[in-house]
């Protein structure tokens, strides 16, 4: 029995060939196009920079990449939570009141007595107490992130941490201007309204801090 031969395929005429390889030819180089484009555009990273929530973020990350191995090692040592949770605000307390409390009051005694021997005590005690203060804070910051990191929760999120960079700022500020007495003496008023107003700023800051610890 004979079998009709398969039909052959009909060959495509050189014209169409010709376009069919150009459309291939284009998509080629539209896709290059693209992807060089991708490639080499700087526009992403540049818009990134002026906006404060990328870059607050890209601290944040390596605020964490710095303090999280710490946070990881203390989370090991299975210290109580009530410790962990509340032993940054304790120790913050009491420079805050201790150490900032009577170096405020000192200035103010430098400034109004007339006791001339309580004086010369005030302002060799008034900036070491603060000195030590604007010490301890900085370093209780990092005490702060800690806590924060062990226990899982955001940081650099909340009034506290805000008001925080802000009275630490001032604070730096605030330790310059005794230098700058002698050739300006108004200064001293301006240093002790920048150093009350750096306290109250520190009450609001540990008001918002006590709230903070009891969110979670």
């Amino acid at each position: 029995m004979l079998y009709p031969p398969p039909p052959r395929a009909r060959a495509s005429s050189p014209k169409k060939q010709e376009s069919r390889i150009g459309a291939s030819r284009r998509e080629d180089e539209t896709i290059c196009r693209e992807t060089c484009l991708y490639s080499v555009a700087p526009y992403p990273s540049c818009l990134r920079l002026p906006y404060p929530e990328a870059s607050a973020s890209s601290c944040c990350e390596a605020v964490k990449s710095i303090f999280g191995p710490f946070a990881e090692l203390v989370k090991t040592w299975n210290l109580p939570d009530w410790l962990v949770h509340w032993g940054h605000p304790a120790n913050m307390a009491v420079v805050l009141f201790a150490m900032g409390g009577y170096g405020t009051y000192l200035g103010f005694r430098i400034r109004f007595s007339d006791d001339v021997e309580e004086k010369a005590k005030a302002k060799d005690l008034h900036p070491k107490l603060l000195g030590g203060m604007f010490f301890f804070f900085a370093l209780g910051a990092t005490g702060g992130i800690t806590a924060l990191l062990t226990s899982d929760k955001p940081i650099f999120e909340s009034p506290h941490a805000v008001t925080g960079f802000i009275g630490l700022a001032l604070l730096t500020v605030q330790s310059i201007l005794p230098a700058l007495f002698e050739g300006n003496p108004g200064l001293r008023m301006a240093h002790g309204l920048l150093g009350s107003s750096i306290m109250t700023l520190f009450l609001v800051h540990a008001a918002l801090g006590l709230q903070l610890g009891l969110s979670f």
